[in-house]
């Protein structure tokens, strides 16, 4: 786990409103299946790119969160609503970004399914990824714990 790729990544949200600069490459980058996250995202799986908070900068800063679950905090635009970045109790010092709002999301493959256990029965990703039927919060700590 751990991607290479270029010292900064970049994103925005849909109406540009805000951007996103992250000074070092993602540590994982993992789908989540898990029904909060579907429903933030609008889509049947999403994938998040998890960097050390340290490294993500936002223009104009993100400013409050909002939580809907107890341990859980997400940003969106405030113009357009787009997903901008969450933060979750049980990963500490580690902001998910996600994958689709990202410039580079073609270099950012998953390396993992979180809540794999959540799945939609209708979808199919054939691959051969790590199935963490929770969290995955093991997955998740060690990788930013392996930051350089």
């Amino acid at each position: 786990m751990g991607h290479d790729g270029p010292a900064a990544l970049t994103g925005r949200c849909y109406c540009g409103a805000v951007t996103l600069k992250m000074t070092a490459p993602p540590k994982i980058v993992a789908y989540c299946h898990c029904a909060d996250c579907r429903r933030w995202t609008g889509g049947p799986v999403g994938a998040f790119a998890s960097f050390a908070e340290a490294d993500v900068a936002a223009t104009p800063p993100l400013g409050q969160p909002f939580s809907s679950v107890p341990g859980v905090e997400r940003w969106t635009c405030r113009d357009c609503g787009s997903p901008l970045a969450a933060r979750f109790d049980y990963t500490p010092g580690q902001v998910f970004v996600p994958v689709g709002i990202l410039d580079q999301a073609d270099r950012l493959a998953p390396d993992l399914h979180c809540h794999a256990g959540e799945r939609l029965p209708w979808l199919h990703i054939a691959d051969d990824l790590p199935r963490e039927h929770a969290s995955g919060r093991a997955s998740l700590n060690a990788a930013q714990d392996s930051r350089p």
